[in-house]
């Protein structure tokens, strides 16, 4: 059998944690192992190294934020020897195999703790099962967990980048407000424009996707604006 991932090492933090105490868990696991505030000059495999951790520590917070989805966990973590799963001092490599196994065999495992193969809301995925065989799951998509957890705080500094359409819609209200008003019509066109062009931009978007669309240092940028918020520093 695989080795099971510990999920509680994996956030740095006790079985007994309160749903808060995950959610401050993964805020700042998630921040010091975010894949892109690393420079772009950090070699591939310092990269896959972060990505690897990022992952799993995505992963974690997905089982344990969800109480059916933790109970589960809990039950399949009090029926294996602690040698299933792996230690506090596991590397990213064999944090991140351990949890894409889990979830390979996420339906089996927990059908042996529960006798549940059902997710949280009820379905089964299918997806990559042979007719008779238990489910499996899709692990979840990193960058969205860290997106929803982080929407109230990423808004604000995704808000404040300018893309295309911010610059766009800054000249031209601009170049409007000049002809009505000369230069204080200027001003005021341009931050009026340059905010309808950032709308236009985000348009249709959450928060998270959004954020995937930035470029490297503004990615980084962001990210360090929102450790010094969570963290007090970028440790």
């Amino acid at each position: 059998m695989s080795t099971l991932p510990q999920y509680y090492n994996i956030l740095n933090i006790d079985s007994t944690a309160t749903a808060e105490e995950i959610r401050t868990a993964y805020r700042r696991e998630s921040l010091k192992t975010h894949p892109d505030r690393l420079s772009p000059k950090a070699p591939a495999d310092e990269r896959r190294r972060y990505t690897e951790r990022f992952q799993a520590v995505a992963d974690a917070y997905y089982v344990l934020s969800d109480p059916v989805r933790r109970a589960e966990y809990d039950a399949l973590f009090r029926t294996r020897p602690a040698s299933a799963f792996t230690d506090a001092g596991a590397d990213e490599d064999e944090q991140d195999r351990a949890s894409k196994n889990f979830f390979e065999e996420f339906a089996r495992y927990f059908k042996n703790a529960t006798g549940n193969t059902a997710d949280a809301d009820g379905a089964d995925s299918g997806v990559g099962s042979e007719p008779g065989t238990p489910p499996r799951r899709a692990r979840p998509d990193p960058n969205g967990v860290f997106g929803d957890v982080f929407e109230e705080l990423l808004e604000p500094e995704v808000a404040n980048v300018h893309r295309r359409w911010s610059f766009v819609g800054g000249a031209a209200g601009a170049a409007m407000g000049y002809i009505v008003a000369n230069i204080p019509g200027a001003v005021a066109g341009a931050f009026a424009g340059n905010r309808l062009g950032a709308i236009r931009d985000a348009k249709g978007k959450s928060v998270a996707q959004v954020f995937s669309t930035l470029p490297g240092a503004q990615k980084a940028q962001i990210l360090r604006a929102l450790a010094v918020k969570v963290l007090g520093s970028m440790q």
